[in-house]
């Protein structure tokens, strides 16, 4: 059974390393941090003249200490600004920076897709599991610091009337600060992770719930589809009522604590009663900062489970990992597929047994095949988004393995049957091809899908909004924009993946027309389960058992 410091080691070190990510925030965060202190400083200073002068005028003694008050007041309150105004804007820019971090992880490690996860897995951890992070520095590590630069405060405070009460109520607070969060974090760990594991199977269940309404209510399925959100509900509430519960205590002892610590200040029979009221003011104010930290305990139970799921989907690494010493990218580009073998898993059968392909550059190639032939499998691997087992995929004479996945997708580009259309206008859906196209530009690649027309009666044209997965246009204009954004690529190879997938068969053929009419120059490579018979081919190639034999039109 691993130890309490081994078990706290683990909790700590995804927050450690989140925060390692934050080196160019740290200015900032350092500035807030100075801040906070400094204006803690004014606060206990406050506190103290304030004691001081409560003292004194309960002995008669007259001071001139408002107008002294009044200073420092100020000082509290403008500190007390610039810091809120600092960290949280230290905060905003690291949080953002490592949104922006996850997603690069994110699209570095899943290029072939999201893999196991779920979109709203995936989204449970770029946006709770993120935002569950904002309390590291606010609520975390500067109350900490804090607590941590009271400790003399309160022995100077205190132990000059009595080394005894100072000794009690320092136990006190290092009780409240220091090991009731620790325990906190320990105990609420697990359950933060069940909370952010319920999330976001919660928001998995209510997305497909929404995608799939129409069908849902076709087959009168809504009381089941209901019952299932609510199930993950429940369990989110539950998770959610054990944290709840665990907070309320630990709150409750932290009150306690500070209460008995007055106490023990109150019971002191010293020879300066002033002293001893400024010392109870100062108690006062210390436990007013340490009694936050059992809760940010729990808070750092939650930055910790979330953190850990953060770093666990972003450091996921590639399927196909890059080359530490990477070839030079070969001018030519033909595309050899040469005795590749292929299977998705180890105990999966297999997908290719030593198929050879020959695309000579410029060439238009077919391949045919039923569903789940592996047809789309040969996309995946000349993309580099899977491996081979055995044999050699190569571009241009040069073993793509040699080759960084970046630069091999500056040759190939892909025309998926499900491609999807983001909810942006109609130009920045076709910038992801080519970030630097100018407007001319974008209509050449529209004109070549023959959607150019189509968008010029548009009231915004280029800028008309697409909707969400391309929900303005009809299937067979959403599959031209896919084409023009295809075409905008400069990549000298294109491969299409069953792109007529979902289309009657006029709108069919008039695309495959299109794609006969725009493609000269550059290799094709068609997938599809059936040909119309007015493309344009060299080859055609039938797949079957994992291999590929020459089949006649």
């Amino acid at each position: 059974m691993p130890t309490r410091s081994v078990r706290l080691t683990e909790a700590l070190t995804p927050l450690f390393r989140i925060v390692a990510l934050w080196r160019a925030q740290r200015p900032i965060l350092l500035a807030g941090i100075l801040t906070a202190l400094a204006a803690l400083a004014a606060g206990i200073a406050l506190m103290a003249a304030a004691g001081d002068l409560i003292g004194s005028a309960t002995l008669g003694i007259a001071l001139a200490v408002p107008s002294v008050l009044a200073i420092i007041g100020l000082a509290r309150v403008t500190l007390r600004y610039l810091e809120r105004l600092i960290t949280h804007d230290g905060t905003f820019r690291a949080l953002a920076a490592l949104r922006v971090w996850f997603f690069r992880s994110l699209a570095f490690g899943a290029g072939g897709g999201l893999g196991y996860r779920s979109a709203g897995d995936i989204l449970a951890r770029l946006v709770n599991d993120i935002e569950a992070l904002d309390g590291i520095f606010l609520r975390i590590l500067i109350p900490a610091l804090s607590a941590l630069a009271l400790i003399p405060v309160l022995i100077i405070a205190i132990g000059r009337e009595s080394p005894a009460a100072a000794a009690l109520a320092l136990a006190l607070f290092v009780i409240v600060a220091f090991t009731l969060p620790i325990r906190a974090m320990a105990r609420s760990r697990q359950s933060a992770a069940a909370e952010a594991e319920a999330g976001g199977a919660l928001r998995t269940a209510t997305l497909d719930t929404l995608a799939g309404l129409r069908e849902i209510k076709v087959f009168g399925a809504e009381g089941r589809m209901l019952a299932h959100v609510q199930s993950q509900e429940s369990r989110l509430f539950t998770a959610e009522r054990t944290l709840a519960r665990h907070t309320g205590t630990l709150q409750a002892l932290a009150f306690l604590a500070a209460q008995a610590a007055l106490l023990t200040i109150l019971l002191i029979h010293g020879t300066q009663p002033v002293a001893i009221v400024i010392a109870a003011f100062v108690v006062i104010a210390a436990f007013e900062t340490a009694g936050i930290l059992p809760r940010a305990g729990i808070i750092a139970g939650r930055a910790a489970a979330a953190a850990a799921r953060v770093l666990e989907a972003a450091e996921t690494p590639p399927r196909v990992p890059d080359p530490v010493a990477p070839a030079t990218l070969p001018a030519a580009t033909s595309l050899t597929f040469d005795a590749v073998s292929f299977r998705w898993t180890p105990d999966a059968p297999p997908v290719f047994d030593h198929l050879s392909l020959q695309i000579p550059a410029g060439s238009r190639i077919a391949v045919l095949g039923p569903s789940g032939a592996g047809k789309s499998t040969l996309a995946a691997l000349a993309l580099k988004l899977a491996a081979p087992d055995s044999g050699e995929i190569r571009l241009g004479g040069t073993n793509i393995a040699t080759l960084r996945a970046q630069e091999i997708h500056t040759r190939i580009t892909w025309l998926a049957q499900a491609t999807h259309l983001f909810a942006d206008t109609i130009a920045n859906n076709l910038r992801l091809a080519r970030p630097d196209a100018d407007d001319q530009t974008i209509w050449a690649a529209l004109d070549a899908a023959q959607i150019g027309d189509t968008i010029r009666t548009l009231p915004d044209q280029l800028d008309t909004w697409v909707g969400e997965f391309g929900s303005q246009f009809s299937g067979g204009q959403g599959r031209r924009l896919a084409l023009a954004r295809t075409l905008l690529s400069p990549a000298p190879i294109l491969i299409l993946d069953e792109p007529c997938a979902g289309l009657d068969l006029e709108t069919e053929q008039a695309f495959m027309r299109t794609i006969n009419e725009t493609l000269a120059n550059r290799t094709l490579l068609l997938i599809t389960h059936r040909l119309t018979g007015i493309e344009k081919l060299d080859r055609v190639y039938r797949l079957q058992n994992g291999k590929l034999t020459a089949a006649t039109r």
